[in-house]
């Protein structure tokens, strides 16, 4: 098949989808499968993102759907892959850090399931390299669903004959925990998400964004560096991804830990390496502050941490990998001020910026202006939520430290 005859067919087998799904409205339309056409959504990165061996079918879009809010694949019935991830909140939860079964709080922010098929790997540290990693280890995280294996949230739903029978309609086969996370995965590639004030902008529609926003675009690549991380690289300009798909160290979450003695906690614990160990020590455990460096075991990749993607970050609140940040200006205050002056293992980047509080608040306004036309009543009442909490709490803002020059590093300890 031909690229072009590849992009038309997942972009009619997304409108056939979405036209199933108008036909049988439910609840919560924002759970429904996206369209392909979308401003700002590149038909050949869409094309790209669809494994070639795992294509798209309705069938597997619908059984994943189903298995998406499906509380039987936890332990005790009562958490699914929406209760973190709910559409309602841009496929977040509004939590810090999530929740799994007993009550049991993890130590990462419930990063968006919209646009995780463009991701190079998944979650905060990156150790699950696809959809289907992703889709299968929280089901047997302790802290999470906490099944014992796959093959037991493959039981618990094998009871359902209608679980049974849509299986074997979208593999062709009696189901399988392959088929299970196949399924979830096939789901979440429909979830694309672009179609912003933004994007309609960057089309050539000058007036779809205000010149607050416009002003907060040109720093956005200028003064206030956030195409340091946020663009493929520093002199080309990203209206797609917003990210560099890479790790740092942003200075969060790090100084109240003893990193050393996580280090070596981290070289017995985890010597075998497995995914599932990993996975467990992230989630479960204050190991998860060493971020990346769970995965590669590299020092320099200590407590660093994927850069997000940006679409409808105003509406995926709060922020960082630890949701230790309740406001966009927050997140502006800790950038602007360069913080984590003793994190050894900072980011060359990060430094003063000396933003004034006007361009502070054009840098929200573009961010703002990121937010999927779904989402645009929550995005305004989120925004007004926001701009009201920052009038009266700005924990992060330090105005001398960011009009000041920038700190020496620190050397790191010894291990």
């Amino acid at each position: 098949m031909s690229r072009a005859a590849g992009i038309a067919s997942i972009a009619a087998l997304l409108a056939a989808s979405v036209f199933a799904a108008s036909r049988n409205p439910e609840p919560d339309a924002l759970a429904q499968p996206r369209p392909a056409k979308q401003v700002g959504l590149p038909p050949p990165a869409l094309h790209a993102a669809i494994p070639a061996d795992e294509p798209l079918t309705p069938e597997k879009i619908a059984l994943g759907k189903k298995l998406f809010f499906e509380p039987l694949l936890s332990a005790d019935g009562s958490v699914s892959c929406a209760t973190c991830h709910n559409p309602a909140l841009a496929f977040t939860d509004g939590r810090p850090v999530s929740i799994g079964i007993h009550g049991r709080a993890g130590q990462r922010n419930s990063p968006t399931v919209l646009n995780a098929l463009f991701n190079k790997a998944q979650f905060w540290d990156g150790r699950a390299a696809t959809l289907e990693e992703q889709a299968a280890l929280p089901i047997t995280n302790p802290s999470e669903m906490g099944q014992p294996t796959l093959d037991a949230a493959v039981e618990a739903i094998a009871a359902i004959r209608h679980y049974r029978h849509e299986f074997v309609s979208a593999f062709g086969r009696e189901m399988n925990d392959a088929d299970l996370v196949r399924a979830i995965a096939a789901y979440e590639r429909t979830l694309v998400s672009f179609d912003s004030p933004f994007d309609r902008f960057a089309a050539g529609d000058a007036r779809a964004i205000d010149d607050a926003a416009k002003r907060g675009w040109e720093l956005f690549n200028t003064k206030a560096r956030c195409n340091k991380c946020h663009a493929p690289s520093e002199s080309q300009r990203d209206s797609t991804y917003f990210t560099d798909f890479d790790y740092h160290n942003i200075g969060i979450g790090i100084l109240a830990h003893d990193v050393a003695g996580a280090w070596r906690t981290a070289e017995r614990e985890l010597a075998a390496g497995t995914l599932e160990s990993v996975d467990r020590a992230a989630i479960g455990s204050e190991l998860s502050v060493l971020g990346r460096f769970l995965v590669t075991r590299k020092e320099a990749d200590t407590a660093a941490f994927k850069t997000p993607g940006l679409r409808n970050v105003l509406v995926t609140a709060p922020y960082f990998h630890d949701g230790s940040q309740a406001t966009l200006w927050d997140v502006i205050d800790h950038y602007n001020k360069g913080d984590g002056l003793k994190d050894a293992w900072l980011d060359e980047d990060m430094q003063p910026l000396a933003l004034t509080e006007s361009e502070i608040d054009d840098l929200v306004a573009f961010l703002a202006s990121l937010t999927s036309a779904q989402y645009r009543a929550l995005g305004e009442r989120e925004l007004a939520r926001q701009r009201a909490l920052a009038q009266t709490s700005r924990p992060q803002r330090d105005t001398a430290r960011a009009f000041g020059p920038k700190p020496p590093r620190f050397k790191p300890p010894a291990p």
